[in-house]
């Protein structure tokens, strides 16, 4: 990279942080907790929370899996320290997603739910690791034909890309499973929901109907009508969750590199973050 190049590519990450900076600086002062703000010695840090809640969020939208590296190259403050300022910002990210839940309209979108996978480790290490005994497991990575071992991420997305809600569960949890519950957390106010075959069954059909919603997912090839049931173009809606989940992995949220179940839910809260803040940004400015 030349000069000029590299001049003009540090301009674009000072003029981007800059802008998100204030952004969560803004969010800091509307929905912080009283507990966090007036913590003790919050005069004598380097850093104040909006930044690193501000670092989080870049950090995602760089697509730098490393923070080790990110903090060596872009933070003035040890990875330890960095990660443990990081942690106590976990209610208030889990908070500002869910506020601007209730700020966006997603009247009259169509819901598409899927599930995507997140290994812990790789694949020659599935019967060697230790991380996350008992909470994680070896699960099917369809797309790629491996086994893994790690967590499944089942979410709720609008058919224009806004990551409505979400549920971690072991890697081998079926996608049928996770549905309802996942439906109950978010309450969304539409009813129709695409799915993939993974989808495909009855008794999940006929609970999110009492419950309200219309399931609609493919038929397999071999199945009696399923020529005229599979509708091209609701398919092609469905489809469009996978250009989501790929945004999604750009921000880590399929390579988390997280070593404790706070660290893990902290990255992955970020990326989403970051992800629902990048389709706001895009709609409404």
């Amino acid at each position: 990279m030349n000069y000029l190049k590299l001049k003009h590519f540090s301009h674009h990450l000072q003029v981007s942080f800059t802008r998100l900076n204030n952004i969560c600086r803004s969010w800091y002062k509307l929905y912080a907790p009283n507990s966090l703000k007036h913590r003790r010695n919050t005069d004598q840090i380097k850093l104040s929370d909006s930044s690193i809640l501000a670092m989080l969020i870049w950090q995602a939208e760089l697509g730098i899996e490393s923070q080790r590296r990110f903090c060596r190259f872009f933070v003035g403050l040890s990875h330890s320290r960095f990660n443990r300022r990081a942690r106590q910002l976990l209610p208030l990210i889990y908070l500002i997603r869910h506020t601007l839940n209730q700020e966006v309209d997603l009247s009259g979108k169509i819901l598409i739910i899927d599930s995507f996978p997140v290994p812990v480790c790789q694949p020659v290490r599935n019967y060697r690791v230790k991380i996350f005994h008992d909470i994680a497991d070896i699960g099917y990575k369809a797309t790629k034909k491996v086994y893994y071992y790690g967590f499944k991420v089942h979410a709720i997305v609008s058919d224009d890309g806004y990551l409505l809600d979400y549920a971690v569960t072991k890697a081998s949890v079926h996608d049928t499973k996770e549905t309802v519950e996942l439906m109950n957390n978010a309450h969304p106010t539409n009813h129709y929901l695409l799915g993939d075959e993974g989808y495909l069954g009855k008794d999940l059909a006929a609970k999110l109907k009492h419950m309200g919603y219309v399931l609609w997912t493919p038929y397999r090839k071999n199945m009696q009508g399923a020529k005229k049931h599979n509708n091209h173009q609701l398919m092609a809606v469905r489809r469009t969750i996978e250009s989501d989940f790929a945004l999604l992995s750009y921000y880590n949220a399929e390579n988390n590199r997280a070593r404790s179940l706070v660290g893990f839910q902290e990255r992955l809260e970020s990326a989403v973050l970051a992800y629902n803040m990048a389709y706001c940004l895009e709609r409404f400015n």
